[in-house]
This record gives C-alpha cells, structure tokens and sequence, in this order.
C-alpha cells in the first residue's frame, strides 16, 4: 500500500494537533532555576508554547497545522487553524517567549531540537507573508539563529544520537530556514556538516536504541543530501555502499512498540516514521529507489494507525507523519 497526504489525512492530522496545542496539562518544562523567583506555570513561561505537552512538541505542533492549512485550505479545520494563529501568534506573545530565552539559565535549553523546529516554524509562516504570523515570530527565530551561530563553531563533535540531541536532524531544518533568512548561517552549517560528515564512510548501522523516536543514520544522509546538491549520490554510495544488504538490515526492519502508553517507549513509533521520512527523502539517490519507498510505505503502515493512541504519542506524532508522508 502506497501512503499519500491528501485533505482527508491532513484534516486528521490537523484536529488531533488542535487538540494539544493550548492543552496545559500535563507538561514537561525545560527549566534549570537559577533561584526560587523563576518557579512559574508554563503558562506564564511560554505564552505561545505552552501546550502539546512540552516546548518543542508544541512548536512542531505549530509547524504542522500552519503546513497543513498551507497546504489544504479548503480542509474544513483550516479556519480553525488560522484563528487560533491570531489569537497566539502575536507579538506581545513571543515577547514572553524571549524573555525566557533572557534569562541567564536557558544557555541549553531545547538544544538543538526546539532550536531547529523554531526555524522551521518561522521558515513556514513566512510563506504567508499576507499575515502577521512570521513579522510576530521572527525575533524569536533570529534569537535562536543566533544561538546556533554561536554553539556551531564551538561543537567539536556532532551528536549521533536518535533522540533530541541529534545535530543532523536539528541541521536540516535550521538548513532550509537560513538560506532563506541568514546566508552566512547556512554557509556554517554546510562547512560544519562537510567537517563533522563529509569523509564518512560504509556505515554500519546499529539501530534503534531502545528509546529513540530518530534514525541518526538517515538523518545525517537527509542533511547531506541537502548541504551537497549534485554530489550526494557519490557520497551516499560511499556511506551506504550496500543498502539493501546485511549491514543495513536494522534500518529496514520497523520497530516495534510494546507500550505506548510509556512515553519513551512510544518513541519507536517516531522511530518509523522518521526512517519513512528517510527513505523516502534520499530514495533518488539510491540504486533501486521504489525498494526504498517500499520500506518507507511498510514504516509507515507500521506506526500511522496508532498516532492516537495514548496522549505520550498524540501530542507529537502527527507531526513526523507529515514529515513522512510530504518528503
């Protein structure tokens, strides 16, 4: 079965999303105090992201309903979607947002993940320069440009992680933002990437950890594929020689989910679809692209029916469907 991303999927998409992104509780805060006068309620935190359980779900919450009404305006949650904009993507909002980001704790805070989503964001909203949404969030999104400007030069070592902390997946998105919005970030991170991953060579993959919601191993050849151009499939086929062999066999196989109600547990779902996501992104590249759409297409069977099922999945999911299904 072929998965496609049509105005009924989109509307799905887009009710489960409305459904979290001004829910309040449960929340998980990313917040080292620096004394008893920063203990506040993410409310007054976050005033736009203060829903879809933590920061940077509630950021990629954004990024995908505003796609999706981009996308499908005709869908029926479309002028939900847009009035509910109104009302949270304003500037006095983001103001809070940046007072946050102020203070002399938050050095850390959503790095890398939150950081890239945020680009992403703003990266999507400016696309619909008829409104106000991206004017509102831009201060926020250069602040965050900023803080990868400065950490960039400094990372000795990219992160090869399949959770929050990966470098690559961050960079494909902070990517696509700067060379619309910052040409001398993009060009640190092209030199970066080409630094941390250009010499890398007959992967052997080792995958999933068993909490990880990301493939390290895709992630690095989707932002390669974007920082090289033309020279990507030269570098792919050094890096993945034999990608329907033995040493790639963990990269094919769907993960499996044996709790989804134990929110890292549930991250294998992301697991499959962000490989879904993957696979379908450098399937030209390869020797037998349909091959690879067809392991996408199996990820992707393996996790869309259970978006909803328990709200550790829900309030992020529906994003890294998008994410798949539109590559």
């Amino acid at each position: 079965m072929t998965h496609a991303l049509d105005q009924a999927t989109a509307g799905r998409f887009a009710a489960l999303t409305l459904g979290h992104l001004t829910r309040e509780w449960p929340y998980k805060l990313d917040q080292t105090l620096g004394g008893p006068g920063d203990l506040a309620l993410p409310k007054t935190l976050h005033p736009i992201f203060h829903g879809s359980y933590d920061w940077h779900s509630c950021v990629h919450g954004w990024w995908q309903v505003m796609r999706l009404a981009r996308l499908f305006p005709a869908m029926p949650e479309a002028a939900a979607v847009e009035a509910l904009a109104d009302r949270m993507l304003v500037a006095e909002r983001a103001a809070g947002e940046l007072a946050y980001l102020a203070r002399p704790t938050t050095g850390s805070f959503e790095r890398p993940y939150g950081w890239g989503w945020l680009l992403a964001l703003h990266d999507e909203l400016a696309l619909r320069p008829d409104r106000g949404w991206a004017a509102a969030i831009e201060p926020l999104a250069r602040a965050f440009a900023a803080r990868f400007a400065d950490y960039l030069p400094k990372l000795v070592y990219p992160v090869r992680s399949g959770k929050h902390d990966c470098t690559a997946f961050a960079l494909v998105h902070a990517l696509r933002w700067a060379r619309t919005h910052d040409t001398a970030l993009a060009t640190l991170i092209e030199a970066r990437a080409r630094e941390w991953f250009g010499a890398d060579r007959d992967c052997r993959p080792w995958e999933p950890s068993g909490e990880d919601f990301l493939s390290a191993t895709l992630c690095e050849a989707v932002l390669m594929r974007d920082v090289l151009g033309t020279s990507f499939e030269g570098w792919l086929s050094a890096f993945l020689p034999d990608p329907f062999g033995a040493a790639t066999t963990c990269l094919r196989a769907p993960a499996l989910v044996s709790d989804r109600s134990d929110g890292r547990l549930a991250h294998l779902d992301g697991v499959n679809l962000s490989r879904a996501w993957g696979w379908r992104s450098i399937a030209d590249a390869l020797p037998d692209p349909a091959r690879a759409r067809g392991i996408a297409n199996a990820h992707l069977a393996e996790a869309l029916p259970h978006l909803a099922d328990d709200y550790m999945g829900e309030h992020w999911l529906a994003t890294f469907a998008l994410l798949a299904l539109d590559a």
